[in-house]
C-alpha cells in the first residue's frame, strides 16, 4: 500500500531551520525540498528514468525564488513527461539547447551568414541593394524572431503592406532574397524545411516591363542633347563612356585606371565587378580611348576615372547617368541601362552576330562549350563589332556633339 505523505505548507517552509546535515522534507509526487547546512533550500524532483529505471532527480529552483505552488507545478509536468515516456531532464536539456540555438539564429543573424556568402557572388552595388532592402523591409519586424519559429503566415503579413503600395517588384525580390536565406538555413541544419517555398504564390506577380530605352534611330537625339546638357564634363563622359562600350551602370562608373591596359587597348573587368561573376574584356575603339584623353585630365591621378564629386577617392554613383538623364528630359523614355539595349537592338539590325553581341553584354551563354570558345575567340571579332559601333555613334553626332569624336578630330 502506497505512503500517504503530507503535503508540505508555505509555513512549514519558511519556519524550517538548517541543521548539522542536510535535511530533505517530501510534498509527494517526487516534490522534496533540500534543506542545506548553509540555510539554502532548493526544490528536487526524484523519478526514476523511462529507460534504465535508475532513480535519479533534478533541481527545479530554490526557494522563496520558486515558490511551493510553481514548483508543484514544475513536478507535475514532469511527471506528465514521464507518463509519455519522456525523460524530464533530457527534456529540460534540449529545451535549453533550443533556446540557446533560437537567441544564436535569429532571421537577421542566419541572414547575414548567408550574406556573406551571397556577396562574393554578386556586384558590390548589388550586395549593397540586398542588404539595405531585407534592413528597410524585413528586420525590423522579424529580424529578431528565431528562423525555426519563422512562418509563411508571419511573413506574409510582414510584406503585405509592400504590396499594397503596389511595389511588387520588391514584394518579389524580398521573396527569393528570403527563400535563400531559409534554404541556407535548412542546409546548415538549423532546421528541417523550408516554410517559405510557397509565399510568392500568394501575391500578386509584377508586369514585366522592359527598361526604357530608344529607338536606333533616335541615337541623334540622345547626343544632341548630351552635347547642349547642363551637366557636368565627368558626367557627360561617363555617359559617353557606358554607351561605347556598352556596360552597365556600376560597371562603367566604377571604372578604374588600373584596369585600362592602354598598349593593348583593352579594358578589363575583374570579375568581382562584373554581374555575373566573370571577368571582362572589353576592345577599346580610337573614340573609347580618345574619351579617356578627354577625362584624364581631371581624373588621372585618382583611381577612378570618373571620380565623385564629394569624395574623389571614391567612384560616382551608378545611378548618376539615370539623373542626368532626367535632367535632359528622357524621364520615363531612356534609363542609363537602356543605352545597352540601344547598341543591342541596332547592331542586331545591321547583321552582326548575335553570339558577338551577346558577348559584348556579357551575357554568360548557358553552355559551357559555347561559353569557353566565346572567351577565347571572339575578343578579335567583337573588336571588329565595337569599332563599326563607335564609328556610328560618331555618325550620329555629326562629328561635333561627342567629346570622344571632337578630340579623336583634334589628335588627327
Amino acid at each position: 500500500m502506497a505512503r500517504n505523505t503530507t503535503k508540505l505548507t508555505n509555513t512549514e517552509i519558511t519556519q524550517a531551520k538548517p541543521g548539522d546535515k542536510v535535511q530533505l522534507l517530501s510534498d509527494g509526487g517526487g516534490l522534496q525540498l533540500r534543506i542545506n547546512i548553509n540555510g539554502s533550500k532548493k526544490w528536487l524532483f526524484n523519478y526514476y528514468r523511462p529507460v534504465t529505471k535508475k532513480r535519479t532527480g533534478i533541481t527545479l529552483g530554490t526557494f522563496p525564488d520558486l515558490t511551493l505552488a510553481n514548483a508543484r507545478k514544475q513536478a507535475s509536468s514532469a511527471r506528465e513527461l514521464l507518463e509519455q515516456g519522456i525523460d524530464p531532464q533530457l527534456h529540460r536539456d534540449e529545451t535549453e539547447r533550443q533556446q540557446l540555438a533560437d537567441q544564436s539564429s535569429t532571421l537577421k543573424v542566419v541572414a547575414a551568414h548567408w550574406f556573406d556568402v551571397k556577396k562574393t557572388k554578386v556586384t558590390p552595388d548589388f550586395a549593397n541593394d540586398i542588404w539595405r532592402s531585407l534592413d528597410r523591409h524585413i528586420f525590423p519586424a522579424i529580424g529578431g524572431l528565431p528562423i525555426s519559429k519563422l512562418t509563411a503566415p508571419r511573413v506574409i503579413e510582414v510584406m503585405r503592406p509592400i504590396e499594397a503600395k503596389g511595389t511588387l517588384e520588391t514584394v518579389k525580390r524580398l521573396s527569393q532574397r528570403l527563400n535563400e536565406i531559409v534554404d541556407y538555413a535548412v542546409n546548415h541544419g538549423l532546421i528541417r524545411a523550408n516554410p517559405l517555398s510557397s509565399i510568392r504564390k500568394v501575391f500578386k506577380t509584377p508586369l514585366k516591363k522592359n527598361m526604357p530605352t530608344l529607338k536606333p534611330e533616335q541615337l541623334p537625339k540622345l547626343m544632341v542633347a548630351i552635347a547642349n546638357a547642363s551637366i557636368k564634363r565627368t558626367t557627360r563622359c561617363l555617359i559617353e563612356w557606358q554607351l561605347l562600350t556598352l556596360t552597365r551602370p556600376s560597371e562603367a562608373a566604377g571604372t578604374t585606371w588600373q584596369e585600362i591596359d592602354f598598349d593593348a587597348k583593352t579594358w578589363t573587368i575583374p570579375a568581382e565587378r562584373m554581374k555575373k561573376r566573370r571577368e571582362q574584356v572589353i576592345p577599346l575603339t580610337r573614340q573609347a580611348l580618345a574619351l579617356l584623353d578627354v577625362i584624364h585630365p581631371i581624373s588621372g591621378h585618382r583611381e577612378h576615372v570618373f571620380p565623385a564629386d564629394h569624395n574623389p577617392r571614391t567612384h560616382t554613383n551608378s545611378q548618376t547617368v539615370n539623373m542626368a538623364l532626367k535632367r535632359m528630359g528622357f524621364a520615363g523614355t531612356l534609363v542609363s541601362h537602356g543605352l545597352r539595349s540601344i547598341g543591342s537592338t541596332t547592331l542586331n539590325e545591321e547583321g552582326f552576330d548575335p553570339d558577338i553581341i551577346e558577348a559584348a553584354l556579357a551575357h554568360v551563354d548557358t553552355n559551357g562549350v559555347r561559353r569557353a570558345y566565346n572567351r577565347s575567340d571572339y575578343l578579335k571579332r567583337r573588336r571588329t563589332m565595337m569599332e563599326w559601333w563607335s564609328d556610328h555613334i560618331e555618325q550620329a553626332s555629326s562629328g561635333n556633339f561627342s567629346l570622344a569624336a571632337s578630340q579623336a578630330l583634334e589628335v588627327i
